[in-house]
C-alpha cells in the first residue's frame, strides 16, 4: 500500500495516509475539517543490487589498494 501526502488548503497543515490504491482520497484535514490536496510525491522506490555480504562497518577497512581517507565505508571496488 502506497503513502499518500496531503496538505490542507485552508489551515497548512501536512499530512500522510497508508491507503490502499482503491481508497477514495482524503478530502478533510484532521486538524480544521478544512479542504485538502492531495501532493504528488517523489515515491519511495529503492533498488539495492550488488553482493551479498555485508560492507566492513569502519571506513577504509576494505581492500588493501583502496586509500583509507577517501570518505569511503566500504572498498568502492567490492573488495
Amino acid at each position: 500500500m502506497p503513502t499518500y501526502q496531503y496538505q490542507c488548503l485552508d489551515c497548512g497543515h501536512a499530512f500522510e495516509r497508508f491507503q490502499p490504491m482503491t481508497a477514495s482520497p482524503v478530502r478533510e484535514c484532521p486538524e480544521c475539517g478544512g479542504r485538502v490536496k492531495k501532493l504528488i510525491g517523489s515515491g519511495a522506490g529503492v533498488i539495492v543490487r550488488g553482493g551479498s555480504s555485508p560492507p566492513p562497518s569502519e571506513p577504509g577497512s576494505g581492500c588493501a589498494s583502496c586509500p583509507s581517507a577517501g570518505g569511503y565505508p566500504y572498498c568502492p571496488r567490492g573488495g
